[in-house]
């Protein structure tokens, strides 16, 4: 098992590392950023200043060398490096140190803010929606499943099976818009509910931040959709599988209800596959909560990452896609090695 995670863990740092050279081939590997840190000033001192800040006057191996020493945990930093970029973390010698740190994202070209900061702000949103959007999918899915399963060939199975189809087709930026006109502006008198808002507002009398979470529903209802569809099909599938069992007409010989023969013993067996699809799902949304964010105004990584891209605020697109990446592959693992523990026979792939 402990060779299975270090494997695990291997492919997951290189994937990362493919990550990080991609970012850097297309935000810094074949353009000149200084223009836009610049904005309309064309003085040519300027910009030489900026290019030098940026060692964007460095050929493109050791920029590429410079972005891999700031993002990496261990690294090594002059003690000016460590004060101009206000670097945190444990640092070992004076002049030129080795450095156990927290990744250095740059700063914004907009706001000159630390790009690790501005993006660590927005990250509770979308774990907090992402968090929501599969809690929603579990709650409805797995019961739906159940239900298909246990009424097989009738209406409520083929409705079932219809509803998750059109979940599964139907893009989650085209049902944001659909939902957010129905509920947030068409019966917004009867739900309660807006096209806008974030899990943080402003109180308009007080200035003072409260938490807004009514504003949750729509987008975590939009985003969890999918999911939905997946776990319903997933569980109705596992269920068939699992009824036709000789231990389960072995339960009902026995004189066991319906109710805990299906609750217990057959959802109990049935969940491996809606497990995993639960961990690898959790991934999916923390990757495509993007557009429902921005459609719902809802402040996360992929809102802040929309706005910075209307801007051409490269570096905090390049840390959003760096982070999100990282979460990806991290969730990716963990439903690797719970799948193991799970089925040990996925071991010995």
């Amino acid at each position: 098992m402990i060779k299975y995670f270090i494997r695990r863990i291997l492919y997951g740092l290189l994937v990362m590392l493919g990550v990080i050279v991609l970012v850097f081939l297309l935000f810094q590997g074949f353009a000149d950023p200084s223009r836009l840190v610049m904005g309309q000033r064309a003085d040519a001192a300027t910009q030489e200043n900026i290019r030098r800040e940026l060692y964007l006057d460095q050929p493109k191996w050791k920029q590429f060398v410079l972005f891999v020493n700031d993002l990496s945990p261990l690294a090594i930093h002059t003690d000016s490096e460590i004060e101009k970029k206000q670097l945190k973390g444990f640092f070992i010698g004076s002049g030129i140190n080795l450095a156990i740190k927290v990744p250095y994202l740059r700063r914004s070209y907009q706001t000159k803010k630390n790009v690790g900061e501005v993006l660590m702000e927005a990250l509770p949103g979308t774990l907090l929606l992402a968090i929501a959007a599969m809690c929603i999918a579990i709650v409805i899915g797995i019961p739906l499943g159940v239900l298909a399963a246990v009424k097989k060939d009738t209406w409520m199975d083929t409705s079932a099976i219809f509803t998750s189809v059109l979940g599964i087709s139907a893009p989650s930026f085209f049902m944001g818009i659909v939902i957010a006109y129905l509920f947030g502006f068409v019966w917004s008198q009867y739900t309660g509910l807006h096209m806008t808002g974030s899990w943080r507002d402003m109180d308009e009398i007080t200035g003072q931040p409260y938490w807004s979470l009514q504003n949750l529903w729509l987008p975590a209802l939009t985003l969890g959709i999918r999911p939905l569809a997946i776990i319903t099909q997933l569980t109705r599938s596992a269920m068939l599988d699992v009824l036709n069992q000789d231990y389960i007409r072995t339960a009902y010989a026995k004189g066991l209800s319906k109710s805990v023969v299906v609750w217990k013993h057959a959802l109990r067996n049935a969940l491996n596959p809606v497990i995993t699809a639960i961990t690898g799902w959790f991934a999916e949304l923390l990757a495509g909560a993007f557009f429902v964010e921005y459609i719902f105004g809802w402040k996360g990584i992929g809102k802040v990452t929309v706005d910075a891209l209307e801007k051409l605020d490269f570096p905090v697109v390049m840390g959003s896609v760096l982070i999100t990446s990282c979460f990806f592959i991290l969730v990716n693992v963990l439903a690797d090695v719970l799948y193991a523990v799970v089925d040990p026979r996925v071991r010995l792939e």
